[in-house]
């Protein structure tokens, strides 16, 4: 419970100093986790808690780029404010090489022979890299490695 603590205390914080990007995604933030809770009929635990802010900056992610087509740059820079807020929620971010290096163990470990093991490889280094890596890059990183072999 410690991280929705840690979200409704920067809500308290934010509302004081009437930061209105900020009160407005920990609010959504807030409805989806009482939203989660309602659905499973109990309270979200901390790795719940990180599967609805991880949801929620890939949505962020999605609006960037649609709105960079459209050549909305008011709105990218709106997004890309509440992406930066969410981010900060987010466990530290692995870089390309350590994503590289533990998709290489498991490949190893399962023993994958091509491109048709993705599911197997994705299927045991995603809750490894849960939170902490974009799931876009892990699958093409396995992608890459898979077609080398």
């Amino acid at each position: 419970m410690a991280l929705r603590d840690n979200i409704r205390e920067a809500l308290q914080k934010a509302l004081k100093q009437q930061e209105r990007t900020q009160i407005s995604i920990l609010r959504l933030l807030l409805s989806d986790i009482k939203n989660a809770e309602i659905a499973q009929q109990k309270p979200a635990d901390d790795n719940k808690v990180l599967d609805i802010i991880t949801k929620q900056v890939k949505r962020h992610r999605e609006s960037i780029e649609a709105f960079k087509q459209g050549n909305r740059s008011d709105l990218v820079a709106k997004e890309e404010a509440e992406l930066g807020i969410l981010m900060n929620y987010l466990p530290k971010q692995m870089s390309h090489e350590e994503i590289l290096a533990a998709a290489q163990q498991v490949i190893t470990e399962v023993g994958a022979k091509g491109p048709n093991d993705k599911g197997r490889v994705m299927s045991q280094l995603m809750p490894q890299l849960k939170g902490k890596a974009d799931g876009k890059e892990v699958s093409d990183i396995v992608a890459q490695l898979l077609a080398a072999i």
